[in-house]
């Protein structure tokens, strides 16, 4: 029953009209050049609780799309020698998920293009033996034994086993604007396309990570799901968002909010940008946008990460002609990751990639007016999904 409301809802965001969410968006772009030489995924991350012990734990899943015009018999890796030496670029769908904490790891499964069903356009369908990726549905398994990821360096990947059956509701989106319409995306005016079709999402269902059972409800969850695609990332490349936010000002749960912050030196036309992000914050119903694109808003951005021994932190400022919003994030190294990609080149730029699930932080939001800025709120924000990284080599 929840699977078909779901599904009714999805069919009404392609026939209404246009509004802040368009599935279009998230359908698959790998045409044209793309195929040969790009990539498309779509990621989630959640909340779950140990069904023994009810403790929070965040998980990701992403279903991760590489130059399907380029396909083989078997999935071809980048960073092999023997594809170096043949000149070959990676091709295959990898399917990532795991965790984040103490135990935080990355597992990684791939299908060479023969083996998976695709239906590119919207509402968008990913499926390859178990693993099933939709608008409203998530299913999948992975399963890497420790000798399996010593001896295959390639598969970019930790040791472990996780399963998933999960249903989406995509609550609010980001959509970004022009940047990303039909007319960009058919110039490939960007090299890296973004698009949150559910900035705030509830997930349900159930996990099973390393035997261990975690249930998944939609009222605590904070979850999300969004996609990029491109010929290429970004460096530096920052993302930070939660839907678990508390008002100090009144002590109250905000239901009805997110943030979305992400971008970093976008390339238009392979000529990159200056450092800039692109960021939202849809507070109890009303939109405050930060989008670089709108030149009318004037809008201007800085912002900053530092590492400590035990710690990453990011600070960001971003104002328009009619509001401010600074934010400011903390999450313990220990709890994160160093996320793998490979670029649909074959090239591996981004060694240094930190990906959480864990950040905390305080987002103050202002409102300008003809007296100067008056405060709206001051917001206690969790469960942050963070990231920052930066090419390890001088490329850009």
């Amino acid at each position: 029953m929840l699977r078909h409301k779901l599904e009714q809802k999805i069919e009404k965001r392609l026939e209404g009209p246009f509004n802040v969410h368009d599935i279009t968006r998230n359908a698959c772009m790998l045409r044209g050049p793309l195929a040969k030489c790009g990539y498309d995924w779509w990621w989630h991350s959640f909340t779950a609780q140990d069904a023994e012990t009810g403790e929070d734990k965040p998980f990701f899943i992403e279903f991760f799309l590489c130059n399907p015009e380029l396909a083989e018999d078997e999935p071809v890796f980048g960073q092999l020698q023997a594809s170096i030496d043949a000149g070959k670029k990676p091709s295959y769908l990898m399917v990532k998920a795991g965790t984040w904490g103490e135990d935080h790891c990355q597992l990684h499964r791939f299908f060479a293009w023969k083996d998976v069903i695709l239906r590119a356009e919207a509402p968008y369908l990913v499926h390859a033996d178990n693993c099933l990726a939709g608008e409203s549905v998530l299913k999948g398994s992975i399963s890497i034994s420790e000798e399996e990821a010593k001896a295959h360096p390639e598969w970019m990947c930790d040791h472990g086993d996780i399963s998933w059956d999960l249903i989406i509701d995509k609550q609010v989106a980001f959509n970004v604007g022009y940047g990303a319409s039909k007319p960009f995306r058919d110039a490939e005016a960007f090299a890296m396309y973004w698009h949150a079709e559910g900035m705030k999402s509830a997930y349900s269902g159930q996990v099973i990570f390393n035997g261990r059972k975690y249930n998944v409800s939609p009222e605590k969850s904070y979850g999300y799901a969004d996609k990029n695609w491109g010929r290429d990332f970004t460096s530096p490349w920052v993302w930070l968002s939660s839907n678990c936010l508390t008002s100090r000002l009144t002590g109250k749960k905000l239901e009805n909010s997110v943030f979305d912050i992400g971008g970093g030196r976008p390339k238009i036309y392979f000529v990159p940008l200056e450092r800039r992000l692109l960021g939202v914050f849809w507070y109890e119903g009303k939109e405050y946008d930060y989008n670089f694109s709108h030149p009318w808003m004037k809008v201007r951005t800085e912002f900053s990460f530092e590492e400590t021994d035990e710690k990453v932190f990011w600070i960001v400022r971003q104002e328009n002609i009619n509001s401010v919003m600074e934010t400011e994030v903390r999450c313990l190294k220990k709890d994160m990751l160093l996320v793998n990609y490979e670029s649909p080149d074959g090239a591996k730029l981004h060694n240094r990639l930190w990906n959480g699930g864990n950040g905390v932080g305080v987002i103050r939001l202002w409102e300008r007016t003809g007296e100067g800025l008056k405060l709206i709120d001051e917001i206690e924000a969790t469960h942050i999904g963070c990231e920052y990284g930066e090419y390890s080599s001088s490329e850009v």
